[in-house]
């Protein structure tokens, strides 16, 4: 079924033809979720990423728990998409949905919205986002916009993901040593167009031409080789997809640059990973990667979306290596204040305990005036 599922979800979507493939979840499907979770008898019912079929929109109301719902995209808040780009249809009521292709009013999205409307109204929900950015997006959004919204990052295991001497991180990977590598990668990175690999491939032409050529080398993984690959400008590998977090963590302790092109994230998880094994990111200026990078003191920050200032970015992170080192070890420092595991997993206890002791302050009311 878990297959079959998002197939049948997919059917209404595919009467629209115009949107982006996989960026539209309906959510009509019924679950079984409440019956499983009623026997825990929880006091808290915590939610993360729910769509592609795993749960129907009407499901929250049967809960009859407090929730806390950490959103990883917009889907939750918007009429179906989860990454709108630059639409802010969702601050009204959607329709005429770009992530559809659809001009009408009272599309899928609009409908998806109405359902949301009626189900998310008067829940007991705090709503959680890991990014300041994505914060602002759900206060300003219609159905949102009278929820309690506390911003808590995704936390990552710095024992896993940390510095790694680059020449035996190299070695041990079969990279040559004497090149300077450019990674990028993640999961479809070559063909999910939000990964901006287009964007990326238009940057290494600008890094080739300034006599880079002979001297950089490109390093893609979570995708294999294109059977037409394209001509990047510099010589480039493709690793394929990275299975465990040893081989991961080592790739990003060889590179000396990570590139992180995407048009829109919530805030960059391979960018984290690349800063915790102390190699800085160049990215552009969106979403909520402006939460990880601190331009020109831990990584690079491209003005939107123009290849020439992301091949900038590269150059002056490659151009000089006393201040790789340093932006390195301030990369480093970063993820160790802001989002190591434990730190994040603490800041989760304090909201239960906080949700929490003002359920039972509302219990005791409620029983004072039942007397």
């Amino acid at each position: 079924m878990g297959f079959v599922r998002p197939a049948i979800e997919s059917l209404g979507v595919g009467f629209y033809t115009g949107g982006m493939k996989g960026n539209f979840s309906p959510a009509f499907l019924p679950d079984s979720l409440p019956s499983k979770v009623k026997p825990l008898v929880p006091d808290i019912i915590h939610l993360h990423w729910v769509a592609n079929a795993m749960m129907r929109v009407e499901t929250c109301r049967r809960f009859n728990r407090p929730l806390v719902w950490t959103l990883h995209d917009s889907w939750a808040f918007t009429g179906g998409c989860h990454v709108p780009f630059d639409c802010t249809r969702y601050r009204e009521a959607c329709g005429e949905c770009p992530a559809l292709g659809s001009a009408r009013a009272l599309d899928l999205s609009h409908w998806l919205w109405l359902r949301k409307q009626r189900s998310w109204g008067g829940l007991n929900l705090t709503v959680v986002t890991p990014s300041n950015w994505l914060a602002h997006s759900a206060r300003t959004s219609s159905l949102f916009k009278d929820i309690r919204i506390e911003v808590i990052p995704n936390g990552l295991d710095l024992v896993r993901y940390k510095p790694i001497d680059r020449r035996i991180a190299r070695e041990l990977l079969s990279l040559p040593q004497e090149k300077k590598l450019i990674l990028f990668g993640g999961k479809s990175g070559t063909s999910d167009r939000n990964k901006g690999f287009h964007l990326f491939a238009k940057a290494l032409q600008e890094v080739a031409f300034r006599e880079w050529r002979d001297t950089a080398e490109v390093v893609v993984f979570g995708s294999l080789e294109p059977v037409q690959p394209p001509d990047l400008g510099l010589k480039t590998r493709y690793l394929g997809w990275l299975n465990d977090d040893v081989s991961l963590a080592l790739l990003y302790a060889a590179a000396d640059v990570f590139v992180f092109p995407s048009i829109q994230e919530v805030l960059g998880y391979a960018a984290m990973e690349s800063m915790a094994c102390g190699t800085p990111c160049v990215a552009f200026n969106q979403g909520g990667v402006s939460d990880l990078i601190d331009h020109e003191h831990n990584g690079y920050l491209a003005r939107p979306y123009e290849p020439a200032s992301l091949a900038h970015g590269i150059l002056w992170v490659l151009g000089d290596e006393s201040r790789r080192r340093e932006l390195s070890f301030q990369a480093r420092q970063k993820v160790e204040r802001d989002f190591a595991l434990e730190n994040v997993a603490g800041r989760y206890v304090e909201l239960y305990r906080d949700i929490c002791s003002g359920r039972e302050k509302q219990q005791r009311l409620r029983a004072e005036r039942e007397k």
